[in-house]
């Protein structure tokens, strides 16, 4: 897999080398294991790492500096930029521990979302990127961010994201949550920044339920039920397939 640079300048990418370098030593790692135990066979062709900028208007229209295709993952490594935009979603609300957890994010949750992107890419998973995915994109998106969060982040930093979203869906319930989790993707990318990112918190804590207390941490019985549902011509809404029941819906 290779690996792209595209800032403007030297010194953009100079600002940027060291922590790419470091992303790329631990995304190598993770790629091991998705490629042992979680059927990643066909690699993208590389990662362009790039600025915010880049990401959002000359790559995508996308409001958010990371994105893959079926060639290629695209990220933007400021860290500086992944707080402004996270303490953005918050939309002004008072909820000070998860304002100073966003103010002092770490590289590692920045890490976190180069792991999903890489995560889509496994064959685990039954949808083709130029297919619309639009009926099940919730489990796809909680599970990536459920293993890449899972295998790149402590047990401790594991525990407090999953804290933080929980409390994001509580604050944000009443405003964005009138619409199935199945709906996640219909409308989703023209949406506002917040009301994207409250059906990836909720796709990331449906599937941790699934996985740690539903199917008592054996994944790949939840990938079985899920395979199931396709296999049977997805007659039912997936949630009603693994038959969830509020506060994920």
């Amino acid at each position: 897999m290779k690996h792209i640079f595209a800032f403007e300048n030297g010194e953009a990418y100079h600002q940027h080398e060291a922590v790419v370098e470091r992303f790329r030593e631990r995304i190598t790692e993770y790629q091991k294991i998705l490629e042992t135990d979680y059927e990643l066979y066909d690699l993208p062709k590389g990662i362009v790492w790039t600025s915010e900028e880049l990401a959002t208007t000359f790559f995508s229209e996308l409001p958010i500096p990371a994105f893959t295709n079926e060639d290629t993952i695209y990220f933007s490594p400021d860290l500086s930029a992944w707080r402004s935009l996270f303490l953005k979603q918050l939309e002004g609300k008072e909820v000070p521990k998860i304002k100073s957890f966003y103010e002092n994010l770490s590289e590692n949750h920045v890490l976190t979302i180069v792991g999903h992107e890489l995560t889509h890419h496994s064959d685990l998973f039954v949808d083709e990127f130029d297919e619309e995915r639009e009926d099940s994109i919730w489990f796809e998106e909680g599970m990536c961010d459920y293993l890449s969060s899972k295998h790149l982040l402590s047990a401790t930093e594991f525990e407090e994201i999953t804290e933080v979203e929980c409390e994001l869906v509580d604050v944000f319930k009443d405003k964005y949550g009138d619409h199935s989790l199945d709906d996640f993707g219909a409308t989703t990318y023209e949406a506002s920044l917040t009301r994207i990112m409250f059906d990836y918190w909720r796709s990331f804590l449906a599937v941790k339920f699934l996985v740690e207390e539903r199917y008592d941490h054996d994944i790949n019985q939840v990938f079985n039920v899920f395979h199931r549902w396709h296999d049977e011509g997805r007659t039912q809404p997936l949630t009603e397939h693994f038959n969830l029941n509020a506060p994920f819906l």
